[in-house]
């Protein structure tokens, strides 16, 4: 299935700014968590986690949800396909475990925000949660950073390209006429890697309470 060029770009246009939404969002975010766990202001601190917990519910969860859905979308009526590309399929991965890990940690994000509205927060309090807000947020900033590298980049080719490398590079040896091995193994090992990455991060916070706030 192939869009026709003006939903080609009406989707196009969603998925850019649902993307740049959810990355502005992610590092207004950050700004927010160090502003909570370096002010002295009760009533700065107050504010910060308070607008955490907005903008987390109706901003970034939004826009990442919206990213995902208008890519995949994308994707599938466009040449260039959800599996044709490793730089779709890795940009896919990233967009989904990032969107995982993100509604993941909007528990301790909601539960900030309710303790910030009862009460004032000094600066020891829930510090340890605190801080894995700050670095949930670069983390989340890095991410989308890679992928937005990965959507102007464009690298590693296609899929079955790869394999067509490998069996002329066979050949090749077989004929004596090369004896190197050819960069694919780089390319494998950078997707596997991204794969065991995703499945460390969410099977920490899912096997040892990383999003608990208790």
């Amino acid at each position: 299935m192939t869009f026709s060029p003006p939903l080609r770009k009406f989707v196009l246009t969603a998925h850019i700014t649902f993307s740049v939404g959810w990355l502005g969002a992610v590092a207004a975010f950050l700004a927010l968590a160090i502003a909570g766990l370096t002010s002295e202001d009760p009533q700065l601190v107050r504010a910060a986690y308070l607008a955490m917990g907005l903008s987390g519910w109706f901003v970034i969860v939004p826009s990442s949800l919206g990213s995902l859905a208008t890519g995949v979308v994308q994707a599938l009526g466009t040449p260039w396909g959800l599996f044709k590309h490793y730089w779709v399929l890795v940009k896919l991965m990233l967009t989904v475990g990032a969107t995982l890990l993100l509604l993941l940690h909007m528990q301790p994000v909601t539960y900030l925000a309710e303790v910030a509205a009862k009460t004032d927060l000094s600066t020891t309090d829930l510090r340890g949660l605190r801080l894995q807000l700050l670095a949930d947020a670069v983390a989340a900033l890095v991410v989308l950073l890679a992928a937005t590298a990965i959507s102007v980049y464009k690298p590693w080719g296609r899929i079955g390209q790869w394999r067509l490398q490998k069996q002329a590079h066979t050949q090749a040896v077989a004929a004596g006429q090369a004896t190197a091995l050819p960069t694919l193994w780089g390319r494998y090992l950078l997707i596997a890697g991204l794969v065991l990455l995703l499945l460390f991060v969410v099977g920490k916070h899912l096997l040892i309470g990383g999003m608990s706030h208790h």
